[in-house]
């Protein structure tokens, strides 16, 4: 009776792995063909060179046993384009969990300071407490719902103006970074085609929101 049990577990562990594997197929084919449609390229192999490309992105900065793949590569307006899985792992044993995200990346034109912005949660009432405060700005709501912090606070408030803010309350949930050279936008989950739209869409928006002044003085740095 015991050997029973065991080949039943073992056709359940099976059945489940083929239905995975085929979803995951069935996905990849989604995602080539949406690159496709762009003329963008997919390439379904994984990459470990974030913080060679981005070293001023902190949301690779999380876990181990970090991974990557179905990475579509292209270019939007002159600026390069790069959207894919991205896997982490934190703790271990019992305690151990993998984080996965939907990240999309934007290039810029010019070097930009390393920049944070994302939902506040109950934690950060805990922080604050503890004088790991984050920027505030004029708009109360804005403060309310966004923990945003930089090492540079004059870029927080020149970035982030009245019509950024506005733009953002009305934007969908997405974690927000600008790097040394780049806008990174990010979710929980991999992202299917819609949601790397509307990553996209964040990260160009809020491009096309820097001041010309901004741009200017980056530029001569």
């Amino acid at each position: 009776m015991q050997g029973l049990f065991i080949l039943i577990f073992l056709a359940i562990v099976i059945t489940i792995g083929v239905i995975a594997w085929r979803q995951e197929q069935q996905r990849r084919q989604v995602l080539l063909l949406w690159a496709h449609g762009r003329g963008w390229r997919l390439d379904s192999s994984g990459r470990k060179d974030w913080h060679k490309n981005w070293p001023g992105l902190k949301v690779f900065d999380r876990g181990h046993s970090k991974s990557s793949k179905n990475i579509v590569k292209g270019a939007i307006e002159g600026l390069d384009v790069s959207c894919f899985d991205f896997q982490y792992v934190t703790g271990s044993g019992k305690n151990r969990q993998t984080h996965r995200r939907g990240v999309v990346i934007l290039g810029c034109e010019f070097p930009t300071i390393p920049l944070q912005i994302r939902r506040e949660h109950a934690f950060d009432k805990v922080g604050e407490f503890l004088g790991k405060d984050d920027i505030d700005f004029e708009s109360a709501e804005f403060s309310r719902r966004f923990y945003v912090t930089s090492s540079d606070r004059k870029w927080a408030y020149d970035i982030i103006h009245g019509r950024t803010m506005e733009y953002l309350l009305g934007a969908p949930d997405f974690g927000i970074e600008f790097g040394f050279q780049e806008i990174a936008v990010y979710r929980t989950g991999f992202n299917q085609p819609p949601q790397h739209e509307q990553a996209l869409d964040l990260a160009l928006t809020l491009y096309r929101l820097i001041p010309d002044y901004v741009i200017q003085q980056m530029k001569g740095r």
